[in-house]
């Protein structure tokens, strides 16, 4: 069992910078095979954000490269989203997700912080 806990959500004017933080446990994330950060808009389906993945290599949705970056420190079991140069378009509740891949494929969920980006 992983349990995921998010920070670092606000109201931030466009073109500002905010950066999420996920502290998990249950487990060390760097057996993890996949961490991510997913997003929710009203009226939209969740959507990938952005990935890592167990050996280091990243996953960014197109609307989002060059401007976010995840990042995990092994050492405090914690993944974060470094989110720069923020739109209006961005605003969703930001969810951190870890898979975990054995025998059965688990996704686990954080309870979402909300990212809110004044034009």
């Amino acid at each position: 069992q992983v349990q995921l806990v998010e920070s670092g959500g606000g109201l931030v004017q466009a073109g500002g910078s905010l950066r999420l933080s996920c502290a998990a446990s249950g487990s060390p994330i760097s057996v993890i095979f996949a961490m991510g950060w997913y997003r929710q808009a009203p009226g939209k389906q969740r959507e990938l954000v952005a990935r890592i993945i167990i050996g280091g290599s990243t996953n960014y949705a197109d609307s989002v490269k060059g401007r976010f970056t995840i990042s995990r420190d092994n050492a405090k079991n914690t993944v974060y989203l470094q989110m720069n140069s923020l739109k209006p378009e961005d605003t969703a509740v930001y969810y951190c997700n870890a898979r975990w891949v054995g025998v059965l494929s688990t996704d686990y969920w954080g309870q979402g912080t909300q990212v809110t980006v004044s034009s």
